[in-house]
């Protein structure tokens, strides 16, 4: 899978430099939260470029794929939002989290029998029903927990990131010596080791005292600076869908090997654990507003290049290095500034809603139209297509997004 005064940006300077400072030491409830997004990252970190290579290999067409890829992101429209209320009225975030990766290891078991393009459409969206609440449930956590010190959030997140490297490059190492239905095994075993960590997570988080300013949640979406980052939050994840749906078999129809697909991924994935190293001194020099639109535009820039030009292996690594400002910086600022409109007992349903609108409807019509353009068009208008998702994304910034 980006609030001047907000969780992040307005905690003090000094705290956040000195929590970023070399490797600090996490406190005891941040080392379960890192354990659990190591865990949660290295799943998907095995899943996320080569699931569309395992369908491939079922004799899945490109709708096909796009149809299977779409399931978590129909889930995503309602689950965050769902699983973010109960969590906020129950007060039950681990328990959510829980039962979030109990059903990935349930669902990934299932489809060790299943084959089926209908079938698979099927699990995937059961399996995500249950699972798409857990990481607004656990960011929201995160920052309750760090409370005034959230500029360490970057150093707690990061160890997802790093996870996710060392589990892209093994996977790709393997799946070039093994058959590609040992992919789920892989993912299954690691699910559950994210189930494992999920059970330790902090019980739940402080909460939050309702001021009076904090108001009801419809008053808050009817900002028109919430509504322009909801809009483009759901731009960027569009932009994104043909890159997690089609990336790595666009490097494979171009003779990448799965080892060198798997570098370049981890290559995007480096340069995000720089962002979240640099997150404080990056907030101190620059607005929010400005490293959102940033982020957009390197959009634009990003998947013209990888679109066109497949060939030139050092284009497409500098493209990858831009995930540092689509998903790294987009990302950072997005959380923040949800947390800092989404108050008291609003938190977990603002970054819900959030994953909602941009993850779940901008990932299904993203991935449904990646699935058409590319059996119409091809790869290079596919992701013409993304980077126009991300200018428009960026359009939406300027207009309205104030930080």
């Amino acid at each position: 899978m980006v609030q001047s005064a907000g969780p992040i940006e307005g905690a003090d300077c000094s705290v956040m430099e000195g929590s970023m400072s070399a490797v600090p030491r996490l406190a005891s409830a941040e080392i379960r939260l890192a354990t659990y997004y190591f865990t949660y990252f290295a799943y998907a970190g095995a899943l996320q470029p080569y699931f569309a290579l395992y369908l491939e290999s079922l004799g899945l067409g490109a709708a096909q794929i796009a149809l299977v890829l779409a399931m978590p992101q129909v889930a995503r429209i309602f689950a965050p939002a769902f699983w973010g209320w109960v969590a906020d009225r129950a007060q039950c975030h681990r328990a959510i989290v829980v039962l979030s990766a109990a059903a990935l290891v349930v669902g990934y078991g299932v489809l060790f029998w299943v084959e089926q393009a209908p079938a698979i459409a099927a699990v995937m969206l059961a399996l995500s029903v249950v699972s798409a609440g857990a990481m607004p449930i656990v960011d929201s956590l995160a920052l309750s927990t760090l409370g005034a010190q959230s500029g360490r959030y970057g150093m707690v997140r990061l160890w997802g990131s790093v996870s996710f490297i060392v589990a892209v490059l093994l996977t790709g190492v393997w799946l070039d010596r093994a058959p590609r239905a040992s992919l789920l095994v892989i993912v299954w075993l690691l699910a559950l080791a994210a189930l494992a960590a999920a059970c330790v997570l902090p019980a739940r988080a402080p909460r939050a005292e309702t001021s009076a300013g904090a108001g009801r949640l419809w008053t808050m979406l009817r900002q028109p600076g919430v509504l322009a980052l909801l809009g483009a939050g759901f731009c960027m994840v569009v932009a994104h869908s043909a890159l997690y749906a089609f990336y790595s078999i666009h490097l494979a129809h171009a003779g990448y090997s799965k080892s060198a697909i798997g570098v370049l991924w981890t290559l995007g994935v480096v340069a995000e654990i720089a962002v979240f190293v640099t997150l404080p001194r990056l907030l101190r020099r620059f607005s929010l507003r400005a490293l959102l639109l940033g982020s957009f535009l390197a959009a634009g820039l990003r998947f013209v290049v990888i679109g066109w030009a497949v060939d030139w292996v050092l284009l497409i690594a500098a493209a990858q290095l831009l995930h540092a400002a689509t998903f790294g910086v987009y990302h950072a600022a997005s959380v923040a500034l949800i947390h800092r409109h989404f108050t008291g007992a609003h938190q977990a349903r603002g970054q819900a809603l959030y994953a909602s609108v941009s993850y779940g409807l901008g990932g299904v019509a993203g991935t449904l139209l990646a699935g058409w353009s590319w059996a119409a068009l091809g790869p290079g208008w596919t992701f013409t297509i993304s980077s126009l998702a991300g200018l428009t994304g960026a359009a939406l910034v300027a207009w309205r997004v104030r930080a």
